[in-house]
């Protein structure tokens, strides 16, 4: 079988600014499918004599929400996916490489114009051991682009942010209770100046299987996201997605939420809401989801990971910081990333830690993208063969508030522009696609402009 020939550079630069359509399914049929799905699952542990607890009442998303599809460009979902992993521990890189791995799918997706994202045929040629990678990272990257499209219209007049659970809840749980194999993938944060946020679970990956594999990774995803309770037992509001990367047709999301009363981080007279320029704490939580009439009885609980009403105002402290951390992260700022984290989050590994060659990175660049200057970091690799230059960063006002620590002003910033940054997916002075999310961020990419001086190369 011959091989693809590959795209010249110049065009799989064109085609990552393209805006495209992703396909959505969330309906009745596929609540049904991956109820069935979870009830197969569960028969076969009974018969080991296991069992798995699982969210209840998951439902379709209102269709105002998502519809059959959202448009937008594969340069947005590689924007979403490097953010996630800025604070991930997923590389083989430490301190902050993590983001830089995005990059290895720039060739990975057609954007058909009045049509649909699919797969290119680059994509479909990899290994079937890199093909778990590329499904789940992907997934994570789609599920969190159409996360913020449906929650920014849920809570039009509050703002979005995303930030890996894993590391969040390295800040409150000890090593033993934080064992347990079953946590969301995500949490959303939905906030606004001054008010009690509200966190959202969520469960997200791939598979290039089909509609059928979605419904099983739709049902183990069920189970992640009820391992985090936030206020009353069974009243956390989540969301679980699973992208299929189908090699005959376009890349589907599948997607389902549950409702509910909890989520909400309220302060109280005894614990109120601290300011987010304070150093996190670490916390003590509890392990286990405590069961409805029994307190903190260690002995009546669930497994998995609660935050109750006297840890609700820590929580929202500590959510709100680790996503600030990933700002600076993906801005390359090792002291300004470890200044927002706890210990326990690994603040050392950003503060002091040995980064490898082609990742130590530093905030060390500036340029002026759609207008606007931004600070940040570079990394150079080549894509078929020719050499490009990718650049992450914060808008350069925004990020000298993230490095005096000034976590409440950038907030407050960011929220009172969110609805002002440029919505164009290219820039021809810098020659390349550009994504700028609402949190001052901006990731872009161009054939590297030589300046004189000697670059390290990667390969991704």
């Amino acid at each position: 079988m011959l091989k693809p020939n590959p795209r010249a550079t110049s065009d799989v630069l064109q085609d990552l600014a393209k805006l495209s359509n992703v396909a959505i399914q969330s309906n009745v049929a596929l609540v049904g499918s991956v109820e069935t799905a979870a009830a197969r699952d569960d028969k076969r542990r009974a018969e080991k004599g296991t069992s798995l607890r699982r969210k209840v009442c998951l439902e379709a998303l209102p269709r105002a929400e998502l519809g059959q599809s959202v448009e937008l460009a594969p340069w947005h979902v590689l924007h979403d996916l490097a953010q996630a992993l800025s604070l991930s521990r997923q590389g083989a890189g430490r301190g902050l490489a993590e983001h830089w791995g995005s990059l290895k799918y720039s060739q990975a997706l057609d954007a058909v114009a009045n049509s649909y994202i699919q797969l290119s045929a680059e994509a479909k040629g990899i290994a079937r051991d890199y093909k778990r990678l590329q499904s789940r990272e992907l997934g994570q990257g789609f599920a969190l682009a159409l996360a913020r499209h449906a929650l920014g219209h849920r809570y039009p007049d509050r703002f979005v942010s995303f930030v890996s659970a894993e590391v969040v809840i390295r800040a409150g749980w000890s090593k033993g209770s934080a064992g347990y194999r079953y946590r969301p993938d995500f949490f959303a944060e939905v906030w606004k100046p001054g008010e009690p946020s509200r966190v959202f679970p969520i469960a997200a990956t791939g598979n290039h299987g089909g509609p059928k594999p979605s419904y099983t990774q739709l049902a183990a995803g069920s189970a992640h996201v009820e391992a985090m309770h936030i206020g009353a037992w069974n009243e956390t509001p989540c969301l679980v997605f699973s992208t299929e990367l189908s090699s005959q047709g376009p890349v589907t999301v599948h997607v389902l939420h549950a409702g509910g009363g909890g989520g909400w981080l309220y302060g109280s007279p005894e614990r109120p809401l601290r300011s987010l320029d304070s150093p996190a704490e670490k916390g003590n939580i509890v392990p286990g989801i405590q069961l409805p009439g029994h307190g903190d009885d260690s002995s009546q609980s669930e497994p998995g990971f609660h935050v109750q009403s006297q840890d609700s105002a820590w929580f929202q402290h500590v959510v709100a910081r680790t996503v600030t951390a990933g700002s600076a992260a993906f801005a390359g700022d090792g002291a300004t990333t470890a200044r927002y984290l706890t210990t326990d989050q690994g603040s050392r590994r950003y503060d002091t830690g040995v980064a490898h060659a082609a990742s130590g990175s530093v905030q060390d660049s500036a340029y002026r993208l759609l207008g606007i200057p931004f600070v940040g970091t570079d990394h150079v690799f080549r894509l078929n063969n020719r050499r490009v230059e990718a650049f992450s960063g914060v808008a350069a006002d925004l990020f000298a508030l993230l490095s005096a620590g000034k976590a409440e002003e950038y907030r407050s910033e960011i929220y009172a522009r969110r609805d002002t940054w440029p919505e164009q997916t290219w820039d021809p002075n810098w020659g390349g696609p550009v994504s700028i999310r609402e949190d001052g961020t901006v990731l872009a990419m161009r054939l590297l402009q030589l300046r004189g001086s000697s670059v390290e190369v990667a390969s991704t």
